[in-house]
């Protein structure tokens, strides 16, 4: 079964059920080094920022759902990225929508949020997709939690 990162309404998990209750979640995704564009009517996508990074909902899909995504994303492009999930990095199916010049709403935003937070993604990270501008680190913490290194000298 393909491994599939939601970023988008579909993070929350009772969504994605409504859509195919035979998913199953995985838990919380990240894809660094990316930043989520959102646009009008709570549709999303993705584009590279090296300071960011899109947290999501990781699914593993059987092979039969996946024309039910296929559909909800009539033409997006369907990529596989390296995300770092529970346990590691885990090659994913994503879909990316083409980028379109109409912002989102505060309406969009909104959807969004509540999804976010129904996924229990980072307070950051709701308030980056709430406010649309990059959340505050304190000083100090690392830009991503990536594990330090094993080496020792």
């Amino acid at each position: 079964m393909p491994l599939y990162f939601a970023f988008d309404e579909l993070m929350d998990p009772a969504r994605m059920s409504a859509l195919s209750p035979q998913v199953r979640s995985l838990g919380h995704g990240r894809l660094p080094r990316h930043r989520l564009i959102l646009m009008s009517g709570a549709r999303v996508t993705i584009r590279r920022d090296p300071l960011r990074q899109v947290e999501g909902t990781l699914y593993d899909v059987p092979m039969a759902a996946m024309p039910l995504l296929d559909r909800r994303f009539s033409g997006a492009s369907k990529i596989i990225q390296p995300i770092i999930g529970q346990g590691g990095s885990k090659r994913a199916v994503m879909h990316l929508l083409p980028e379109i010049t109409q912002t989102a709403s505060q309406q969009d935003r909104a959807k969004l949020v509540e999804a976010a937070r129904a996924a229990l993604l980072s307070g950051a990270y709701c308030e980056e997709i709430e406010t649309g501008m990059v959340a505050r680190r304190k000083p100090g913490t690392a830009l991503f939690k990536a594990p330090s290194s094993t080496f020792k000298s």
